[in-house]
């Protein structure tokens, strides 16, 4: 009995062995850092995987614009289904463990590890040198704009230059300057090695002139005006882009990719549910939430600021001429809509109401909103979302020049997006906005970027960069306080998980 139990033991350590021995062996089939990136399909693959990741749910599908929006006064709340981790973020109560600022953080910081791998693993790759260096001048883009949506944000955050391959890997906070300098880099590069346009199949890509663009708008954080002159020059006079006829063109979906897109994000009609949170997910939908959570027909949660609504130039405010951008912008009870089948009613709108010249109403964004052609009150869309058009890029040159001191530079600018053909509103200057001084001329572009960009989370890094360069004329937020909310905080994820982050790292305030 005992050699029987003698043999069943042995037989059992044997196979125990043989078992450890089995798993120590690496699956030839498994897909690894060294493996993959060997071509040009695994390369454009992984660069794919970028954009995949900026398309995402945590990003611009949702909680990108959510972010931007809430932080600026562009936005008010809709109603009380608002979720309380983003009216948190509109008042100024949010804390280190905001959802919504976590996911755009965690997601920034998942595009830079993309982009890294990208970058260290092009080397080994067999394939044309041409598109290697396009394929890379694209991920350092991405790289470049998540770290400054980063810095801008958050200030100094953890710096990777290098992909991270294992868990003590990690980075502690850099400064802001040290930041800055890989954006600069990076973008130095990209609109180097970029192509001035893409068409066909590569529609949508980064080009040059977005990659000059971009660092025009970071020499102006950096209050480098000079040096974003330059940069912005070169995309006007590139000839790359220009202004469409039509405002609302820029906002649907039928009219995407046009000559005014210098960064868009492409979704399609694929689904309404499942949305891919964190650009990982294969097969899921392409669809943007943007309509459903803003539209008038939809979840409404965010509605136009007072502010902004009664910014616009009309009669009723002593104006020359309604600005057509007013009707393109909001939606008003009384509108059609459904390719003007139905007409907007106060009872179709739930939630909150604005005060229109002292008057309360219901008004609701158009921009981006898909009941222009539909009447479903669910409806995620597939309309594109445009991250920086070329009014923005001429109305950034038009504040170079006013730094420059060339008024008249900067006026002549601003009345080309005015000019537009569907617009067309008088030249400045104007009765209400005259343009003698440089003050006079600032504050018609403060108005003109109110107007033209409005709820397209330009505002919020405006009152940012302004607030710092003593360029407000007043505070626009009653919640600020100084020394806090110049910043968001660190998350407290990124404290716990990062053993180079420590709670004295984090932000004044917080």
């Amino acid at each position: 009995m005992l050699k029987k139990y003698f043999y069943l033991v042995l037989a059992s350590f044997l196979f125990l062995v043989a078992c450890s021995q089995g798993l120590d062996q690496l699956d030839p089939n498994r897909v690894t850092t060294e493996s993959f990136y060997t071509n040009a399909a695994e390369l454009t693959s992984a660069v794919n995987a970028i954009y995949a990741s900026v398309q995402a749910n945590n990003l611009v599908a949702r909680e990108y614009w959510f972010l931007q929006d809430l932080r600026s006064d562009d936005v008010a709340s809709g109603g009380g289904q608002l979720e309380t981790a983003r009216n948190q973020l509109l008042i100024g109560t949010h804390d280190t463990n905001n959802s919504v600022m976590n996911a755009v953080w965690q997601t920034l910081f998942r595009n830079i590890h993309r982009a890294n791998v990208v970058i260290d693993k092009a080397a080994q790759a067999k394939m044309d040198d041409n598109l290697k260096k396009r394929l890379v001048g694209e991920a350092k883009f991405w790289r470049a704009w998540s770290y400054f949506e980063l810095v801008s944000l958050w200030g100094g955050v953890p710096l990777y230059t290098e992909f991270v391959k294992t868990p003590a890997g990690t980075a502690p906070r850099a400064t802001a300057d040290a930041v800055y300098q890989v954006i600069i880099s990076d973008l130095k590069t990209a609109q180097t090695d970029l192509p001035v346009r893409y068409e066909g199949a590569n529609a949508g890509r980064v080009a040059s002139g977005a990659a000059s663009a971009m660092l025009g708008k970071v020499y102006m954080h950096r209050s480098d005006y000079a040096s974003a002159r330059t940069e912005l020059q070169k995309v006007i006079s590139s000839g790359a882009y220009k202004l469409v006829d039509n405002y609302l063109d820029n906002f649907l979906e039928e009219t995407e990719l046009n000559a005014e897109s210098v960064i868009e994000i492409g979704y399609s009609k694929i689904g309404d549910v499942n949305w891919d949170g964190d650009g990982n997910g294969a097969g899921n939908n392409e669809t943007t939430p943007r309509s459903q959570e803003y539209a008038a027909i939809g979840w409404r949660n965010c509605i136009p600021s007072d502010r902004l609504i009664n910014e616009f130039e009309t009669p009723t405010r002593g104006d020359a001429k309604e600005d057509p951008r007013y009707r393109m912008s909001f939606y008003f009870v009384g509108d059609k809509f459904n390719n003007d089948k139905d007409v907007l009613t106060e009872g179709r709108v739930q939630g909150n109401t604005s005060r229109v010249d002292g008057t309360a109403a219901k008004v609701s964004w158009r921009k981006y909103a898909a009941m222009y052609k539909t009447a479903d009150t669910y409806y995620t869309s597939g309309i594109n979302m445009r991250l920086m058009r070329y009014s923005e890029v001429l109305l950034m040159a038009a504040e170079c020049e006013i730094e420059a001191g060339n008024l008249s530079g900067a006026v002549t600018l601003m009345n080309q997006v005015r000019s537009r053909t569907s617009v067309a509103m008088p030249p400045y200057p104007t009765t209400k906005f005259p343009t003698s001084t440089k003050d006079q001329v600032f504050a018609a572009l403060v108005h003109e970027k109110s107007v033209e960009l409005g709820g397209e989370w330009v505002r919020n890094r405006d009152l940012l960069r302004w607030r710092s360069q003593n360029k407000l004329s007043k505070e626009a937020f009653a919640y600020f306080q100084k020394g806090k909310h110049e910043l968001l905080p660190i998350p407290q994820q990124e404290i716990d998980n990062n053993d180079k982050v420590d709670q004295k790292d984090q932000n004044p305030g917080y």
